[in-house]
């Protein structure tokens, strides 16, 4: 929206606007019209990609509607019982979920990334054997861990490209965790895309999130923690 009265839906990002958000790092300007000067913010990529002399240009558009799309979709996430599985795989929200008690709002493990899950089949059988699998089929929040990326260019053949992830599994902390209005609520803050903010009110089917900020991922994470 371009007046706060006027709503439209953004359109979905394609894999080559990831593929060049990547490569850039700026703020939220405002202006749909601006366009990154790509040989100032990366020089390095600006050279992999300057070919036939013509500068891909991105506009800030795209670079919003895939900031956007990566938030939406790495940090969407729900009170555990809101969502259950049922024995066909088929995911439908819980109508009698009623919201979790204040102790268990309190803590990471209560929240479920809706994506694919990656740690939760890394459990032994030994864990996996008392949970309820109606409910626990998910990652919780506790498994979050800031991860490095990087990408390698092969100045000799144009055509290599290298991307692969690092983590350290003994760097946790990505979320905090408050209470507001003596325990009223519980609202939940990313350390990682500052800005980002999820709140639930315990025994309540109420919970959701939004996001204020510049847009910036918050690089220096791994080392603040």
């Amino acid at each position: 929206s371009l007046n706060c009265l006027d709503w439209s839906l953004l359109t979905p990002a394609t894999k080559e606007i990831f593929f060049f958000f990547f490569q850039l790092k700026g703020r939220f300007q405002g202006d749909f019209f601006f366009f990154f000067n790509f040989s100032e913010i990366n020089p390095q990529a600006f050279f992999f990609f300057f070919e036939g002399g013509k500068e891909p240009v991105i506009n800030f558009f795209f670079f919003f509607i895939a900031t956007i799309e990566q938030i939406d979709s790495f940090f969407f996430f729900f009170p555990r019982g809101a969502f259950v599985k049922t024995p066909f795989f088929f995911f439908f929200e819980n109508r009698h979920f009623e919201g979790l008690s204040l102790v268990e709002a309190k803590k990471l493990s209560s929240y479920f990334h809706f994506t694919e899950p990656v740690f939760f089949f890394f459990f032994t059988l030994l864990e996996k054997a008392n949970l309820d699998f109606f409910f626990f089929f998910l990652d919780s929040l506790e498994h979050d861990i800031p991860f490095f990326f990087f990408f390698k260019i092969n100045r000799c053949n144009k055509r290599d490209f290298f991307f692969f992830f690092l983590r350290d599994t003994e760097v946790t902390g990505s979320w905090s965790v408050q209470l507001e209005k003596g325990g009223a609520v519980v609202v939940l803050r990313s350390l990682l895309w500052l800005g980002l903010t999820f709140y639930h009110v315990p025994m309540t089917k109420q919970y959701g999130y939004i996001y204020f900020g510049t847009g910036e991922k918050n690089m220096d994470l791994p080392f603040m923690l």
